[in-house]
């Protein structure tokens, strides 16, 4: 495979007509009225998973009446806020079961694993970003979502694609209205989680499973690739190569970088610059954001929201007050209910592939380049 690998063979065998393409069908989506509630199982009652499933249980047509931990703690609290769902200790048992759809929110390293496993059983799928932590992990959910149901949904939580501001900008740069994109800087410069403790030894690499890189992808993976796969989509393809350069100033714990700096091309020259930290607590300052400066003015979107920038023009400022997370979870109960489906698994596993490729550049000290990760 060359260094500037065309989309389509990613796509190509897939269930769905292209990566993250919306299908709609008259077919109903499982099996019962679209007024009817759809039934989910929680895989992974860790902090995200209890968040984000808060969010799914909020849906008026939805019904969360299952949930998987390897812990007995994250068991009972979910326990305890889903009243009357079944639990479980191994998620195959849970995908035995007959819930329409599973939210994956268990640590990075296990979910090719677990949405391989979700795609024969035929269910939904809402995953958590990313698709793994390396390029084998990601080639495996590449090949299983060509295989899947093509009356399933399977989506990964990179919210900026569903948000509706993000899609208001990405709707006006793809207008042409402020002409080619030249140029794209993007950043994530803010905090990481908080240490957990108060657990056994045994289970330590588990419960803080983001401070360790076989686990997590290090930050670029786990945490910088939603800055990536915005580039990605609003691009409309993947970098070719990189160089980047990465260290540990202030982190004490695991062996995750606390700051990166990364040079990507594309095969058409263009380039992307990108930086990340999670020291900004102590900075007073943060930028979660992409930029992408264009021929005839600049965009810079970010979850807080955008502003548009024209020459000899006001700016355009837009405020987002609300968890874009709310848009992926709603788009994708409705379209799972209705038939409004997509199989975002590639596009997904490209994005992620793109975080690993700069890892590697980081870590190995050279330029890495699509090939390297592709056959490497």
């Amino acid at each position: 495979m060359s260094n500037s690998t065309p989309r389509r063979d990613f796509l190509k065998g897939s269930g769905a007509a292209g990566a993250g393409l919306m299908i709609t069908t008259s077919k109903i989506a499982f099996g019962s009225q679209a007024n009817s509630a759809m039934t989910l199982g929680l895989i992974g009652c860790g902090n995200r998973g209890m968040y984000v499933s808060g969010i799914f249980a909020k849906h008026e047509f939805l019904k969360i009446n299952a949930i998987c931990d390897i812990y007995d703690d994250k068991i009972a609290a979910a326990t305890q806020k889903y009243s009357g769902s079944k639990s479980y200790k191994n998620y195959k048992d849970l995908l035995a079961t007959n819930v329409d759809a599973v939210y994956i929110a268990t640590p990075a390293f296990l979910h090719p694993e677990h949405v391989e496993a979700a795609i024969l059983a035929k269910k939904h799928i809402f995953c958590e970003k990313p698709v793994g932590v390396d390029a084998a992990g990601c080639k495996r959910v590449i090949a299983a979502a060509k295989k899947a149901d093509p009356t399933k949904r399977i989506s990964f939580d990179f919210q900026q694609r569903y948000g509706k501001d993000y899609n208001k900008v990405y709707d006006l740069v793809k207008s042409g209205a402020l002409g080619p994109i030249q140029m794209v800087r993007a950043a994530w410069l803010g905090n990481g989680p908080a240490i957990k403790s108060g657990h056994a030894a045994s289970e330590e690499r588990i419960r803080n499973w983001f401070f360790y890189r076989e686990l997590s992808g290090d930050i670029l993976i786990e945490q910088d690739c939603h800055n990536i796969d915005v580039v990605h989509w609003f691009v409309g393809k993947h970098p070719v190569r990189v160089s980047g350069y990465g260290g540990r100033l202030a982190r004490q714990y695991g062996d995750i970088y606390d700051n990166i700096a990364l040079s990507y091309q594309f095969d058409d020259g263009r380039t992307f610059s990108y930086s990340a930290n999670q020291f900004g607590a102590g900075t007073g300052w943060s930028d979660v954001s992409e930029t992408f400066i264009c021929e005839k003015g600049t965009v810079n979107v970010g979850r807080r929201g955008y502003t548009i920038f024209r020459p000899k023009m006001p700016n355009e400022v837009a405020e987002t007050k609300y968890d874009i997370t709310q848009d992926a979870v709603n788009q994708f109960i409705d379209g799972a209910r209705t038939g409004k489906l997509e199989n975002f698994a590639n596009d997904a596993a490209v994005s992620t592939l793109t975080a690993f490729m700069g890892l590697r550049s980081a870590v190995e000290g050279r330029e890495m380049t699509w090939s390297d990760v592709w056959n490497g």
